[in-house]
């Protein structure tokens, strides 16, 4: 049986309610608010078997410009998208662009200082 080589992604943020209304405006999906005891975050739209992550406002982890590259579907809507980048204060660094025959991308800063990639097969 096949699996999938990434299964999770914890994103970095320092505000979790600015993330999660950057996030909500971004994907077009209700970004969910979870909590219990000792822990509290976003849990980003997934149905019950595909990858997801959450929104994380953790200590020893900081938003950050370098590493990693998560590339988060925005389906066929990468156009608004990136507007709701610019509106919900992100910033685009790399406007959208062809990766061959993956689709296309867009290069972004979140609202917390990540560098994320919106991901959608159709331009």
């Amino acid at each position: 049986m096949s699996q999938n080589t990434i299964c999770w992604t914890d994103i970095p943020v320092t505000n979790l309610e600015r993330a999660i209304t950057f996030y909500s405006a971004v994907l077009g999906q209700t970004v969910a608010r979870e909590s219990g005891p000792g822990f509290e975050f976003g849990l980003l739209p997934h149905s019950e078997n595909n990858i997801s992550g959450c929104l994380s406002p953790c200590e020893d982890n900081a938003p950050s410009l370098t590493g990693p590259l998560v590339y988060l579907s925005v389906n066929d809507r990468l156009d608004a998208a990136v507007e709701a980048v610019n509106t919900h204060g992100g910033k685009v660094l790399q406007e959208k662009h062809q990766i061959g025959p993956y689709g296309y991308r867009a290069v972004v800063v979140d609202s917390e200082g990540n560098r994320i990639a919106l991901h959608s097969e159709k331009a």
